[in-house]
């Protein structure tokens, strides 16, 4: 009677209605009667407990059990009030509530949006493979449809994949992440669409999924090659009924979610070996997107390595403030396996070692430089600048050189990498002038 004109009020009797009615909606406040028949408030309270996403409760008791309201606080309760109540006096508590519950959603939202504007700025590109990458992204986010990204790792897929949610309708809402191959078989069901409790050994309590926590936004499936059959049974179930069922659970949830899944493995040829639906495969494969590996990004690569120096030395609060032109020259010739993550990685590495102002290619680690030593031997014979038996020799002492760095400098490790004597080795490095540092 006092809140039905400013809320839609749900109203029931008893713990075990309120529980039922609590899987059904997501309610902002509970209002709760302390004392009830059979089961008390305590009781739900216990229920709600460890759960993040509950909604705050404010409870009902009498004086002559303040006491129990007490323990109400202690386990959870935002607030109490005490029967007889003045009409005025509740509300204003509920107002608070859920005035306080509406600038922590907002909070919750803006940190979100932060953090999603500084994940994007990682996904930069002038190349035209990367043009029409963003034209491509810009289309879909503005549909429904369901997105499969692929690439190899390290591309940014997860970071191609926010920037569709940062750009469709259901930016303001939440964009979640769920990491595929980081999961145990055993618990993706229970992570994905949550559990009752009871529901299996370790389940204390009710979980709410990744599905109801992303209600409204977008759930990211990285890695989703990864997911077992049966798992993979579920998901198309949901993708195409809009409904889930929590492991445990009899009642089915409607869900409004956004799916866009990522994945480095050839999905057909998952198909062809009887380890992926071909049902949920063509569910999933609406709109796909195909992220360029690195090394077909011409004219990227320097772009990238002054975007994570600047971002590198920022952090570090130390670090040079340039790349030479024989760095870039070297960042340049490396075929990049692991995509952009390993050119950030790279450049963390030659922050944290460089001294001086500009950083250079002695900064960079040692496989990216040596890497591209073959392909400047070449240029060099090519243009006339190194005779071909400098070259060859040059190309020797290269390969001489890493095989000692991997053996740490043992001989007879080095050698047996190289397929040739101890002894062969030896004058070898002496040719070369080759001997291991103090």
């Amino acid at each position: 009677m006092l809140l039905k004109d400013d809320c839609e009020v749900i109203l029931t009797e008893n713990v075990d209605q309120g529980l039922e009615a609590l899987t059904r909606q997501r309610p902002d406040l509970i209002v709760l009667d302390l004392v009830m028949p059979e089961r008390g408030g305590l009781d739900l309270l216990a229920e709600l407990a460890g759960n993040p996403e509950a909604p705050p409760v404010i409870v009902l008791t009498g004086t002559q059990t303040l006491s129990t309201a007490v323990e109400a606080m202690k386990q959870g309760a935002a607030d109490y009030i005490t029967k007889p109540f003045e009409v005025e006096a509740l509300r204003i508590k509920i107002r608070q509530l859920l005035e306080h519950r509406r600038l922590s959603r907002e909070v919750e939202e803006l940190r979100a949006r932060v953090e999603t504007q500084e994940r994007l700025v990682d996904l930069i590109g002038s190349s035209e493979p990367m043009q029409e990458i963003y034209r491509t992204i810009r289309r879909v986010a503005e549909s429904k449809a369901t997105v499969l990204i692929q690439g190899e790792s390290g591309t940014g897929k997860e970071l191609a994949a926010r920037a569709i949610h940062q750009l469709s309708k259901r930016s303001g809402e939440p964009f979640i992440a769920v990491n595929c191959a980081g999961i145990q078989d055993s618990l993706i069901e229970s992570e994905l669409f949550g559990h009752e409790r009871g529901a299996f050994t370790d389940a204390k309590q009710r979980r709410i999924g990744r599905f109801e926590s992303a209600s409204g936004g977008t759930l990211f499936l990285d890695e989703i090659g990864e997911l077992s059959l049966g798992a993979q049974a579920r998901l198309l179930r949901a993708l195409q009924e809009r409904q889930i069922d929590r492991v445990g659970g009899s009642q089915p949830i409607e869900i409004d979610v956004r799916v866009l899944a990522a994945t480095n493995r050839d999905l057909e040829h998952e198909i062809s070996e009887g380890r992926f639906r071909s049902d949920l495969y063509y569910r999933i494969h609406v709109v796909p997107i195909e992220l360029p590996p690195l090394r077909e990004r011409h004219g990227d690569i320097g772009l990238l390595a002054r975007h994570f120096l600047a971002k590198a030395r920022q952090e570090a609060d130390r670090g040079p403030e340039r790349l030479s032109r024989a760095a870039l020259a070297a960042l340049e010739r490396f075929p990049w396996p692991g995509n952009v993550r390993e050119l950030q990685n790279a450049i963390e590495h030659a922050v944290t070692l460089s001294d001086g102002s500009v950083l250079e290619p002695e900064d960079l680690p040692r496989h990216v430089v040596e890497a591209g030593r073959v392909e400047q031997l070449r240029d060099a014979v090519r243009e006339g600048d190194l005779d071909f038996d400098q070259a060859v020799a040059d190309f020797e002492r290269t390969l001489l050189d890493e095989a000692l760095e991997r053996a740490s400098w043992n001989q007879t490790r080095a050698a047996r990498q190289l397929g040739i004597s101890r002894r062969a080795l030896k004058l070898k490095m002496d040719r070369h002038g080759l001997a291991a540092s103090d």
